[in-house]
């Protein structure tokens, strides 16, 4: 099971008047265990007013780079990043997962290929290391990006994205929206959905690609994925990263009994080698927080459906999954669920977080 490690902050600043770039020291002997592929994320623990507070943020910085960066975007009633953007500095510590995640597709100095991204607001933070690192790693290959936000101040990283656009001219192409603001272009007002993406393709830059990375907001992510599979792109070519979890419907205790065989479910919880036994309720708590209350250190970050921290193997039994917005069609084939969203039903369920 992936373990916290304590990594000191080593930079800390303000992008933009509502984001925060924070960096970390990597030590040398911890290098290989935080590897990474551009694109993937870390999950963060601290404490703050006494309370323990885990989050979960893509790395935005490319691997070549031998840099461990994330953005951060405050939130109105965010934790987390309120303390990130006003208290955060450097030398302090944050406890932090090695990277995990499935957002990329492998790289290859051969390969020649086109790749059109498209990222709403702190949905950049991946995107920027993907872009990064691909048009580094393949030099024959270029990339479009679709790039929406409120207003021009809103722009994270804009800095970094006119960088890459100054270095690979002829290789990156930029394509600016904002829903807020007025700008020269009408082109480049309002939303990333589905119909600015038909005018995207008619007016601007053909949207027809190897590979598409897509990630924001749920509505986004549906609305630009359902257009390019109208168009014919086959699914395996579109890859997203969703940022903002869909809430599932609670579960009431009338739906628990209908689909529950008992009131009472025996729970075995293989972890690290070890094995766990406990009862839980029907009464809609997650095996998680089950195994939370039991005082199991069970891996989780967003408790979310979103990052696959608390992915097991489901061993025996049957499970409602809440939601699912991490586990690929072909781990749910093979038995693999979030233990955050999934309520057993059957008397006996048995799960198993070491099996990868």
């Amino acid at each position: 099971m992936a373990q916290f490690y304590p990594l000191q902050v080593n930079e800390v600043y303000h992008d933009t008047d509502s984001a925060v770039v924070i960096g970390f020291d990597v030590p040398i002997e911890l290098r290989n265990e935080f590897a990474y592929h551009a694109g993937q994320y870390i999950n963060i623990r601290t404490w703050i007013n006494g309370e323990e507070v885990r989050r979960t943020y893509s790395l935005c910085s490319a691997p070549k780079d031998q840099r461990w960066r994330i953005g951060v975007k405050v939130l109105p009633d965010g934790v987390f990043s309120n303390y990130a953007f006003h208290q955060l500095k450097p030398g302090d510590t944050l406890d932090v997962m090695p990277p995990m995640g499935k957002f990329f597709s492998p790289l290859n100095p051969q390969q020649k290929k086109h790749y059109i991204a498209f990222a709403a607001g702190s949905g950049i933070t991946p995107i920027l290391a993907i872009i990064t690192e691909t048009l580094y790693i393949e030099p024959a290959s270029t990339f479009t990006l679709v790039y929406g936000n409120k207003t021009k101040a809103d722009m994270m990283f804009k800095e970094e994205l006119e960088a890459l656009k100054n270095c690979y001219m002829q290789r990156f192409m930029l394509i600016p929206l904002f829903s807020r603001e007025k700008v020269e272009m009408p082109l480049n007002e309002g939303r990333i959905n589905a119909s600015k993406c038909a005018a995207l393709s008619k007016q601007v830059v053909p949207l027809n690609a190897d590979e598409y990375f897509i990630c924001g907001p749920s509505d986004m992510i549906t609305e630009v994925k359902d257009f390019l599979l109208e168009q014919q792109i086959p699914e395996s070519r579109i890859h997203f990263e969703l940022f903002t979890s869909i809430n599932a419907q609670p579960r009431t205790a009338a739906t628990q009994v209908a689909t529950s065989a008992t009131d009472n479910h025996a729970i075995t919880l293989q972890l690290d080698g070890h094995v766990f036994h406990f009862s839980m309720s029907g009464n809609g708590t997650s095996i998680l927080d089950a195994a939370l209350q039991q005082g199991i250190n069970a891996p989780y970050a967003c408790k979310g459906g979103v990052c696959s921290t608390c992915r097991a193997k489901l061993l025996k039994g049957k499970v409602n999954m809440d939601a699912n917005f991490a586990l690929e069609p072909d781990e749910v084939e093979a038995g693999f669920i979030l233990t955050c969203q999934s309520h057993p039903v059957s008397d006996e369920v048995s799960v198993d977080y070491d099996v990868k």
